[in-house]
C-alpha cells in the first residue's frame, strides 16, 4: 500500500498517527536556498523517501517550483520518479552495478562514474544500446566512500575524454565535515576538488558542472557553491547540526501527529511498560498514544523523549513499544482523542527533529528518514 498516493485529505487518514507535510514550506525553503546561492543551480536531494516526506509528491512539487536537478541515492528511486511522470534531470548519486546500466539509459537517468572501470562499463553499455550516457564524475576528496581519490582523478578525467558514448555533464565531490564548527577539513576538501578541476583549465577544455556543497556547505562555505548546490535536509527545514550556521532561514515542513487513545490512573509503585523501567512514587495520570518503534519512534526514546498535548510538553515513560507509547501527565489533563504532537509545534511549544535526535542519541537525518511508510502522509499547502 502506497500511503503517499492514497492520502490527500484529512478525512482519508485511517490512523490517528500520521505525518503532515506542508508543501508551501518546501517551496519557501527552496526559494530561500536559491536566493542565498545566487546564480548556482539547485539540485533538490530526494533520497530516502525525500527524507521521510514522501518521494513522489515532493518531487512533483520541487519540479513545479523550479528545481534544476533532482538527486536520488539509488536506481530504483530514479525509476519510480520517471514512472510517476517526472521528466526533470535526475542524478543517481550512489554507486552502480554494471548490470544496472541499461536501466539507467532506458529511464534517462544520469549516472555517477566513480572510477575508470565504471566509466568504461557505462561507455560500453551505451555503445551497445546506441545511446549517449549522461554522467557526473565522482571525486573522493576525503569522504572515503565512493569516488576516485583526488590524487588519482586525472586518470578518470583523461579516460572520460576518450569515451565516445558518454557525455560528462558534471563533476562532483562530497563534504565529510562541513557541518562542524571547525571548517578546516572541509576547506581542505574544497581545495583538493579545485586542484582536480584545474585539469580542465590547463587543457583549455570546457568545464563540467561543478558541485560539492551539501546542506552544510551551503550554510557555512559560500565559496563552495560553484555551479550547483545539493540541499538535502536543509530543503526540509532542518539544519544539519547544532554547530551549523543558520545563514538560510528555513521552516520545518513536517509535523508528526497522533491522538490520545487511552487514559488511566496509575497507582504509586505500579511499573509501566516492558521491563518495568519506570514507576511513580505517587498516583499519576497516564495516557497511551498509538505510535511506536514500528513507526520509527525509536525505542531509544524510552524514558527520554517528550510529546505535546494541549500546549504542554509531557514525558514518555516506560519502554517504547512497537505500536504504542505511554505518557505521564502527572496531574495534567488530556482526553481520549486529544491531538498529540510528536514532532512539530503547537500553541507556541515545539519539539524539533534535533530534540528527538538528542534524546535518541542520533542525528536529525535519522529521525526523519526512519518515519515508517506505514505512517500515512498528508499533504497541504502550495
Amino acid at each position: 500500500m502506497n500511503w503517499d498516493e492514497m492520502i490527500s485529505s484529512e478525512e482519508d487518514v485511517v490512523r490517528p498517527t500520521h505525518v503532515e507535510v506542508d508543501l508551501g514550506c518546501l517551496a519557501g525553503n527552496l526559494a530561500a536556498i536559491r536566493a542565498y546561492v545566487g546564480g548556482a543551480k539547485v539540485m533538490t536531494v530526494l533520497k530516502a523517501n525525500a527524507y521521510g516526506h514522501g518521494l513522489i509528491p515532493v518531487a512533483h512539487h520541487m519540479v513545479k517550483h523550479g528545481a534544476d536537478y533532482l538527486g536520488v541515492a539509488f536506481l530504483e528511486e530514479g525509476v519510480l520518479l520517471r514512472k510517476a511522470g517526472i521528466s526533470a534531470p535526475i542524478l543517481v548519486l550512489g554507486g552502480i552495478a554494471g548490470e544496472q546500466i541499461p536501466l539507467f539509459l532506458k529511464y534517462d537517468l544520469t549516472l555517477t562514474a566513480p572510477s575508470v572501470e565504471k566509466l568504461l562499463l557505462i561507455d560500453s553499455a551505451a555503445a551497445t544500446l546506441g545511446k549517449l550516457a549522461r554522467v557526473h564524475l565522482k571525486v573522493d576528496t576525503g569522504m572515503e566512500r565512493i569516488g576516485i581519490h583526488y590524487y588519482h582523478a586525472e586518470a578518470l578525467l583523461k579516460e572520460s575524454l576518450k569515451c565516445k558514448h558518454v557525455q560528462v555533464e558534471g563533476i562532483f565531490s562530497h563534504f565529510a565535515n562541513a557541518d562542524a564548527a571547525d571548517l578546516s577539513p572541509a576547506r581542505l576538501q574544497l581545495e583538493r576538488f579545485q586542484s582536480v578541476l584545474s585539469f580542465y583549465e590547463k587543457h583549455s577544455l570546457p568545464m563540467p558542472l561543478r558541485h560539492i556543497a551539501n546542506s552544510a556547505g551551503i550554510l557555512q562555505l559560500p565559496e563552495s557553491h560553484l555551479d550547483m548546490v545539493r540541499p538535502g535536509i536543509l530543503l526540509y527545514g532542518v539544519y544539519p547540526s547544532r554547530e551549523c550556521l543558520t545563514s538560510v532561514p528555513v521552516t520545518p515542513a513536517l509535523k508528526w501527529k497522533s491522538r490520545v487513545a487511552y487514559f488511566k490512573v496509575v497507582q504509586a509503585g505500579d511499573p509501566v511498560s516492558y521491563g518495568s523501567t519506570w514507576q511513580s512514587d505517587h498516583a499519576v495520570r497516564v495516557v497511551t498514544i498509538p505510535v511506536g518503534y514500528g513507526d520509527g519512534y525509536f525505542r531509544a526514546l524510552s524514558n527520554r523523549s517528550q510529546i505535546i498535548v494541549r500546549g504542554v510538553r509531557y514525558p514518555v515513560v516506560g519502554r517504547v513499544c512497537m505500536d504504542q507509547i505511554m505518557v505521564n501527565l502527572d496531574q495534567g489533563t488530556a482526553y481520549n482523542g486529544d491531538e498529540v504532537i510528536l514532532l512539530g509545534a503547537s500553541e507556541g511549544v515545539s519539539i524539533s527533529a534535533a530534540d528527538l535526535a538528542d534524546w535518541a542519541g542520533t542525528i536529525p537525518y535519522e529521525v526523519l528518514t526512519n518515519i515508517n511508510t506505514r505512517v500515512p502522509r498528508l499533504y497541504c499547502g502550495e
